[in-house]
């Protein structure tokens, strides 16, 4: 029986696919007293047939079992449930990268319907859906009261088609509706691109196509950078990332570790716990990494930064990540759904179990809310303005120390710094992560020669014949 391991939040991609959580099993393994579970079952048998008979309308027994398997398994945690056949369907859609809906990541806590994370380029992220925003009515009708699976009901629709949520946020002191169109989510797993001679890689989930899009990606931009000698670093953005398989989350921690345990993870029973290891190979080539991190990073995403943390391999950046540390087992049953099932706890190398505690960040820094246009000062030209220097002022001498390719290389440090400027105002927790990198890169040659100065002599070492490509 197939099964697929998920390290992903327990939560529902609303407008798509049910939450891949699943059921508890139906009946205890081991009990003092077995006679009191076959009671209990009669029990059930005995409610069921008087809901069936004695009910104000008539009830559709299938959907009157699913719903009892349902409460019987999410009674154990936020991350199991049952899977009906086309739920089971939409889910496997879903780790293959391509499927219908909103965009938003949710689950639900103390009753409400929690936004975990809005997907890069869907229509949650353009209406500027947050990560902690509630979702409270959908077209004006209430959420209260309804499980998970039918609030994200509510939300579903056809691929065109417009739908108005109401949010509660915090910061804003009245609740307010934001109208989102249905579409097709096709999502892409890795996005590379580069500032100056810094990759980043913004990864938003951990489907099939995770690994390849990151090795494609790290390649493209390494060339397009002249190579790797020429590159700075690598930022790995994992920001609202809620999570996905762990299989391609030990890959991508693996990507950037030459050897060493990545995760963990410790069942019920000892003889379930498995080990994770890293294998030869660096796909940065042990150039400097930084992390980015949210509330929204879950599951996979602590699975791959708690590993890189623990290896002192990067240096994370950002706030506290969301803390899922329990992995799901998703199991196929007869009738050709599946429950979803929490089946183990996950560990970085160190040890830590970061469940319901999350990954502090080794730097914490928060993202500014932007600032309205008009509080941004603006002089007559339309420049944000500035201190006055000695340049600005009339009649200043000239600086003649300074030769004319001298002169336009300040002038091009300048407009880089002023460039610099204008990310912190679009992405401030990236643009430090990018001064980071630049640092790092600075220090490396003397850290290297202070090592190199340090150490014994030896003979010289055979070349690494096990690096990637």
């Amino acid at each position: 029986m197939k099964k697929f391991m998920m390290a992903a939040l327990g939560g529902t991609l609303a407008g798509a696919v049910l939450s891949t959580q699943v059921a508890a099993p139906l009946m205890a393994q081991e009990t003092k007293q077995p006679d009191t579970v076959y009671q209990q079952l009669d029990l059930f048998g005995d409610i069921f047939e008087k809901i069936r008979q004695d009910y104000v309308e008539p009830v559709d027994s299938k959907k009157l079992i699913e719903a009892a398997i349902n409460g019987m398994l999410s009674s154990l945690d936020p991350h199991s449930s049952y899977l009906p056949p086309k739920d089971y369907a939409d889910m496997r859609v879903q780790t293959r990268g391509s499927f219908g809906g909103l965009g938003i990541e949710v689950t639900q806590e103390e009753g409400m319907v929690k936004v975990v994370s809005p997907m890069d380029g869907t229509p949650a992220a353009e209406a500027g859906i947050k990560s902690g925003d509630y979702i409270t009515a959908v077209d004006g009708e209430s959420l209260m009261g309804m499980s998970l699976d039918q609030a994200v009901e509510k939300m579903r629709g056809p691929v065109g088609s417009d739908i108005t949520i109401t949010i509660v946020r915090e910061g804003e002191k009245e609740p307010f509706d934001v109208t989102l169109t249905r579409d097709t989510i096709k999502l892409t797993a890795v996005r590379g691109r580069h500032d100056g001679d810094t990759v980043i890689l913004r990864i938003t989930t951990f489907n099939d196509q995770t690994f390849p899009n990151l090795e494609s990606s790290i390649k493209e931009q390494v060339k397009e950078v002249g190579g790797m000698d020429k590159v700075d670093g690598f930022i790995i953005d994992l920001r609202n990332n809620p999570g996905g398989l762990l299989t391609q989350a030990i890959k991508t921690a693996d990507a950037f570790l030459d050897k060493g345990e990545i995760v963990s993870t410790r069942g019920r029973n000892a003889q379930d716990s498995e080990r994770f290891n890293a294998t030869p190979g660096d796909l940065a080539d042990g150039k400097p990494i930084v992390v980015l991190i949210n509330g929204g990073s879950a599951s996979a995403s602590e699975i791959v930064t708690g590993a890189l943390q623990d290896h002192h391999r990067a240096i994370v950046v950002g706030t506290k990540s969301f803390g899922k540390g329990s992995v799901q087992t998703v199991m196929p049953i007869q009738g050709e759904g599946a429950m979803r099932l929490t089946t183990a706890r996950y560990y970085t190398p160190s040890g830590r179990s970061i469940q319901s505690l999350g990954i502090q960040p080794n730097v914490v820094v928060p993202q500014p809310e932007p600032k309205p246009a008009d509080q941004n000062a603006e002089d007559k030209n339309g420049k944000t303005s500035q201190m006055t220097s000695e340049a600005d002022l009339k009649g200043a001498i000239s600086n003649d120390s300074m030769s004319a390719d001298e002169k336009k290389q300040a002038e091009d440090e300048r407009a880089k710094a002023e460039e610099a400027a204008k990310r912190r105002l679009d992405d401030f927790q990236l643009s430090y992560a990018i001064d980071l990198i630049k640092g790092l890169a600075t220090l490396a040659p003397e850290l290297q020669g202070e090592k190199a100065a340090a150490a014994p002599a030896a003979a010289p070492a055979e070349p690494d014949a096990t690096k990637k490509n």
